[in-house]
């Protein structure tokens, strides 16, 4: 005989079951950790949260030497091994490891940012980019880098950073030899290889890889420049266009050539000047033989083939 929550209608197959249960709608927690002032509806529960303070983790994976604290984590962990990813959107081909990150990415497409800024007007789809949006009014950036003077207002992006003086990159696309530092990275490059753009526009037909380039490209329908340069009136859409800006200011090439001293102030630039050394001319006039090292100049060369015609 099941038996029933008369709160929310939930049915469990004991009455402890339900009786556990209940104490959640009541507010009631019975077991209180010795250590700190945590409390907790289960006695379970509270066996777990003790482990944060003894560092036990008695679930091992047998694949490699981590382990963890609850058998649910492992679970999760162990899909690293098998790429198993049961999660899947029902909007896109997107697949997913665990179900927190599937929540997090339909909001992708249903555009909920439930998280808000309390001093600006930002709003985030997830609690962790919250946090670490509240770090750029506060200026915190906590976590610092051993080799270099780089910090960070997030973990992952010290440890993604470490990987740039390490030069180690785990992360290998499984259709060409392309090796990424970070899986966000691999995750973009494969949209190359499937012609996959899941981020599409509201307003108009264009579709994009990354969520990213989609607010940016929104920014053309509603003309927002949120980015704006402290030392003139400039402002802009996207902060890399504004990064790029400063260094008119400051005088800042850090794109430097290895061939020879010259140095710039955009990473595009410094390809483009490779060229000159390398003799590549990757722009080919479709209508003659002719090759540019520069997209300008092939548009200048079409031009004299539409005066002749």
């Amino acid at each position: 005989m099941p038996f029933q929550c008369d709160v929310c209608n939930a049915v469990y197959t004991s009455k402890g079951y339900l009786k556990t249960h209940l104490m959640a709608h009541a507010g009631e927690k019975p077991y209180k950790c010795s250590v700190c002032s945590a409390a907790f509806t289960t006695l379970t529960s509270l066996k777990i949260h003790l482990r944060t303070h003894t560092g036990e983790r008695p679930y091992k994976c047998t694949k490699c030497n981590a382990a963890f604290s609850q058998s649910g984590a492992l679970n999760i962990h162990t899909r690293t091994h098998t790429s198993e990813r049961p999660y899947e959107c029902t909007n896109c081909s997107a697949t997913f490891s665990e179900l927190g990150y599937l929540k997090r990415h339909m909001r992708t497409h249903t555009g909920e940012r439930p998280y808000k800024c309390n001093i600006c007007s930002a709003a985030f789809s997830y609690p962790q980019a919250a946090k670490a949006h509240m770090k750029t009014h506060t200026g915190e950036r906590p976590y610092k880098c051993t080799v270099c003077s780089a910090a960070f207002s997030r973990s992952g992006n010290l440890k993604t950073h470490m990987r740039t003086h390490t030069g180690e990159k785990p992360y290998k696309c499984t259709i060409c030899i392309a090796a990424f530092s970070e899986p966000g990275s691999l995750k973009k490059h494969t949209r190359t290889h499937t012609g996959e753009r899941p981020y599409k526009c509201t307003d108009c037909s264009a579709a994009f890889f990354e969520s990213g380039n989609l607010n940016r490209h929104m920014r053309t329908h509603t003309g927002e420049r949120p980015y704006k340069c402290t030392i003139c009136a400039a402002l802009f859409t996207c902060s890399g266009s504004l990064k790029t800006h400063i260094r008119l200011h400051t005088g800042e090439r850090p794109y430097k050539c290895t061939i020879c001293c010259a140095a710039f102030s955009r990473s595009g630039h410094l390809e483009t000047h490779i060229r000159t050394h390398t003799g590549e001319k990757p722009y080919k006039c479709t209508l003659c033989s002719a090759a540019f090292s520069q997209q300008g100049n092939l548009k200048t060369h079409l031009a004299i083939h539409t005066c002749i015609s």
